[in-house]
């Protein structure tokens, strides 16, 4: 259940690192509200998972999600590069991700 709770934990992470985009550095209150919100779900349920998960892979794999979701938005919502180069580093991130979660037994 905790590598569950930690998916969605690296969610709202996309989320909150996204928001910052809409915020307008914090100066949009609506989108800043939302970022804070998804900024502090994302904090609570990481601190939930690393009561049964090493905090060490906990936080690689939480900070991995959001790595891979936010790049991958950027490319998508804001038009950032997709170079190959690009595309292939963030494969690697998504590999080591993987890698965390069948070298700690996860499920």
């Amino acid at each position: 259940m905790s590598w569950y709770v930690l998916v969605v934990a690296g969610a709202f992470e996309i989320a909150w690192a996204v928001g910052l985009e809409y915020s307008d550095g914090l100066s949009k209150p609506l989108p800043t509200a939302g970022t804070v919100v998804a900024l502090v779900v994302s904090m609570l349920l990481l601190a939930k998972a690393v009561e049964t998960l090493p905090v060490g892979t906990a936080y690689a794999v939480w900070t991995g999600i959001g790595a891979v979701g936010t790049a991958s938005l950027g490319i998508v919502l804001f038009d950032e590069p997709a170079e190959l180069t690009r595309v292939f580093f963030i494969g690697v991130v998504v590999v080591g991700i993987v890698g965390l979660h069948l070298s700690s037994g996860g499920h």
